[in-house]
Order: C-alpha cells, then sequence, then structure tokens
C-alpha cells in the first residue's frame, strides 16, 4: 500500500502497523463502536505529524488523531477507511513555569502525571477525568473532559492557554497563548472540545493550579435519592461551591465497596462525595454547613475524612467505579449527559424506569453538582438481542436528558455516539454555522470525518464574505 510505504520511510517499520492484527487494536475507543483502520502511525514530533497529515491529504486518506483510546463516544473511531494518527509517545512535559504557573506538554502526557509531576511545585493540572491515570492531556483537550473537580475549576477549556496545531493542510499553527487577552480571534476556544476535526493538537499550553492549603471530604449517605439531591441543590443555594459534588446510587455503591473497599455504607439508597477547598478557616465553615445541610435532607451518616489516607481511599472509590462494573458483567455501554440539578430525582425515578423495562442493569453515577449524569448500563455482549436492548435504552436515556432541558454532553463530546442527536438540540441555522466553521479549517473534509455534525449540517447557499479568510 502506497500510503504505508511513504509513512514508512518517514517514521520507520517499527512506528507504522498495518496488520489486521494490529490495527484491530487501534479500530475502536473505550465505546462499543468499531470502524475501518488502514493502518497507524506513531510520530514522536510535530514536524513528523504535520509529514504524516501530508502523505495522508496526498491520498486523499482521512486522519483520525488518537490518544489513550479511553474515550466513549466514538470520537476516535473511524467511519471509513483512513489514517489514525497516535499521539502517545508526544509525551513530554517540556517546560514549567512555577511562577506564571504554566507548563508546555505534549499530547501524550497522562493526564495524572502531569500532576504528580508538578506536585513539588504546589500546583497541578485541576481536571481530572475518571480515567485520570490513563487518559490523555490530547485526548482531554479533544473533548473538553471535566471530571469531579471540575464543579468550581471548570472544565478542561477553562485550564488550556494555548495549543500548537497541525492543520489540515499539513502546516503548523499555534492558537491562543500565555498572554491574558491575545490578539485576533478567540480560536483556541474553538479547537478545545472540537475532537480532532480541526486539526491534530502537537503542543499543549496548560494553566496549573495551586494546591489548597486546607480540604475537607464529607461522605453523606441517604435512604433514598430524593434527599442526596436535595443536598446538592440546598448547598449551591447556600452560596457554597464545592470542589466536588459527587453521587453514587446503591447499585454502583455496592460494585464499588466489593471492588476497592473505599468504606462506602452499601445499605444507603445514594452516597454524596461532598469536598470543600480553600484556607482551613473557610473550609472547616463550609463542611460544617453542608453536614448540616446534610442531616436537614435526610442523611442517614455524616463522616468528615480524618486524614489524607481515608480521603484518597474515598476518592479511589468514585474514581474506580467504571473498573467496578466488571464484577457485574463484561461489557458496559456508558452515557453523557446533564440536567438541570432541579430536575435530578425525577429523571433517577426515571431512568430506573427505563432499566426495568428493557431488563439491563444499569448503575448510576454522577456529577451531582452541575447535574452531569452518567448511567452506566452493564450486559453481556454475547447474549442474542441485548445488544439492540442496550442502543434502545440508551436512545431514551439521551431523549429524556434532552426534554427536562439538558444538554447531549458534560464532558465526552458527541464523537459518532450523540451526532444523530444534535438536530434535536440545535436548530438548521445552528448546525450550519458549525459546518461553516468546520469547513473553514478542513474543506476537504479529511480531518476526522462524520463526528459530532450530522450529514447535511450546511444546509444554506449563502456565503459570509471574509469569513474563511478571517480563519
Amino acid at each position: 500500500m502506497a500510503l504505508v510505504d511513504d509513512l514508512r520511510a518517514l517514521l520507520g517499520p517499527g512506528r507504522v502497523k498495518s496488520s489486521p492484527l494490529e490495527v484491530r487494536l487501534y479500530d475502536k475507543d473505550a465505546g462499543v463502536t468499531r470502524g475501518p483502520v488502514l493502518a497507524v502511525a506513531f510520530p514522536e514530533t510535530t514536524q513528523e505529524t504535520a509529514a504524516c497529515v501530508r502523505i495522508a491529504r496526498r491520498w486523499r486518506v482521512p486522519v483520525v488523531p488518537r490518544g489513550a483510546g479511553t474515550g466513549l463516544a466514538g470520537g476516535a473511531v473511524s467511519v471509513e477507511p483512513g489514517l489514525v494518527v497516535s499521539m502517545m509517545r508526544m509525551n513530554r512535559i517540556w517546560e514549567v513555569d512555577t511562577l506564571g504557573r504554566t507548563a508546555w506538554v505534549g499530547p501524550g502526557v497522562i493526564n495524572l502525571d502531569l500532576s504528580q509531576h508538578t506536585a513539588p511545585f504546589g500546583v497541578h493540572y485541576a481536571p481530572d477525568p475518571s480515567s485520570q491515570s490513563v487518559c490523555t492531556i490530547g485526548g482531554n483537550v479533544a473533548t473538553n473532559a471535566g471530571g469531579p473537580h471540575c464543579l468550581a475549576e471548570g472544565t478542561t477549556v477553562a485550564h488550556i492557554l494555548g495549543a500548537e496545531l497541525v492543520t489540515p493542510e499539513g502546516e503548523v499553527v499555534l492558537v491562543g497563548g500565555a498572554a491574558p487577552d491575545p490578539i485576533g480571534l478567540d480560536l483556541l476556544a474553538v479547537v478545545v472540545g472540537s475532537e480532532g476535526t480541526l486539526g491534530v493538537v502537537t503542543k499543549i499550553l496548560v494553566k496549573l493550579t495551586e494546591n489548597p492549603p486546607a480540604v475537607r471530604t464529607l461522605l453523606l449517605a441517604y435512604p433514598d435519592v430524593a434527599g442526596a439531591a436535595q443536598t446538592v441543590s440546598d448547598t449551591i443555594a447556600a452560596g457554597i461551591v464545592p470542589a466536588a459534588l459527587e453521587m453514587m446510587d446503591r447499585p454502583m455503591v455496592q460494585a464499588v465497596e466489593n471492588f476497592v473497599n473505599a468504606g462506602y455504607p452499601t445499605d444507603a439508597a445514594a452516597v454524596l462525595l461532598a469536598e470543600v477547598a480553600g484556607h482551613a478557616a473557610a473550609v472547616e465553615a463550609e463542611a460544617a454547613v453542608i453536614a448540616d445541610i446534610a442531616r436537614r435532607c435526610g442523611a442517614e451518616q455524616v463522616r468528615v475524612a480524618v486524614d489524607a489516607a481515608e480521603r484518597a481511599r474515598l476518592w479511589l472509590g468514585r474514581k474506580s467505579a467504571f473498573g467496578a462494573v466488571a464484577q457485574a458483567a463484561p461489557d458496559y455501554y456508558l452515557h453523557d449527559t446533564v440536567v438541570p440539578r432541579t430536575r435530578l430525582v425525577e429523571v433517577m425515578e426515571r431512568l430506573y424506569e427505563i432499566s426495568a423495562r428493557y431488563g439491563i442493569l444499569m448503575l448510576n453515577v454522577f456529577h451531582a453538582g452541575d447535574g452531569n449524569l452518567h448511567p452506566l448500563m452493564a450486559f453481556d455482549a454475547r447474549q442474542p438481542g441485548v445488544m439492540e436492548r442496550v442502543m434502545a435504552a440508551g436512545e431514551e436515556i439521551v431523549r429524556l436528558s434532552i426534554s427536562v432541558g439538558g444538554s447531549l454532553s458534560g464532558e465526552h463530546g458527541i464523537g459518532l455516539e450523540k451526532r444523530r442527536f444534535m438536530s434535536d438540540v440545535f436548530d438548521a441555522v445552528s448546525l450550519d454555522a458549525q459546518a461553516r466553521l468546520r469547513n473553514a479549517f478542513d474543506p476537504d473534509g479529511l480531518m476526522n470525518p462524520g463526528k459530532v455534525l450530522p450529514a447535511g449540517s450546511r444546509c444554506f447557499d449563502f456565503d459570509f464574505p471574509g469569513v474563511a479568510e478571517a480563519v
């Protein structure tokens, strides 16, 4: 194959994979969809990445950027035979500015590795997805990833200052930068969350956050989901924005406790993890207010972690939720939607009804503070008809979230999984505008095609003079 020959001439045979078994390992992410892959390339520099893109362009082959493959929405899955460009070898932490609290990193840097590297300087990288120990900063940028501690700190877009980008033509450009207010269009905000459809990110300037002087983590257990949800609403209404507010229902608590022995009460209908961070006096006061609210909302157990070890154990339970599901079934399908906090109880009741109606085990864990749901369906894909039931239930979950005024994604992105729902959220004019922006970057449609926007999104004939030139 000419494409493979050119790539091997550039990178050497060891950094280009093309056999059926080799590409099989890269034809899906952590979701349930597979796609056709011609070859996988492993560049180590920006220049090599740009050359890979130019080779693919020469042979009219789509390019699919890929991080660690932990995405759940099919964002790194090819929809037509293409070249997967793995960024995992671009994993250097180039420079840490302790005074300015920034760092230049490669897209293949593991999220948790960055915070561990900067810990001696008293700073960390704030976004902390559940896959923090394996996901990459580049993947976080692609999906605008969040995590439990993004309630107060914000998702990835709030922590990225600049990015080096290989365009679909194979050119290298810099968007954003260290300056507080860079001149020109805010293209960085467009690139973050674009899921590899506008180019390949090869270097990232991240903002680092000072480690708080004091932290308090509370475990709150309830006899019903309503009490936990009310605690969330009342806490925010009291003017407190905790570092995190995470909820798990009984099936998830039982799975997690059996998996890692985190110290969760397995008889609780719902468990809420609340964390406050800041100066010691404020932290103690806020923790006391949350504990009082929890008791008024019916909490049967209010426990404050006594030391760092107990706090780490509580968070290990939360971060192990997806892995714990393997005890119940060999496969799972996880959704990521957002609903208003005021509708949490209603939505949870309807989720349980959907689970019962389709005969599927559902475990729930979610970022309760911002209404970001993660209903997780555990199943065995080898059973006849189960996959169809799972997908049907998933569609009902998405449409339910939309119907109560929610959104399609909080942090996983749209990818392949939810692009067909985009027209349920955006009108034709909005979809057309998004398609035009994408076309301005990639007029030939070779950069991660078939993602985010449904077919026919560009539906108007008129043009806006100068827009493409400005971008």
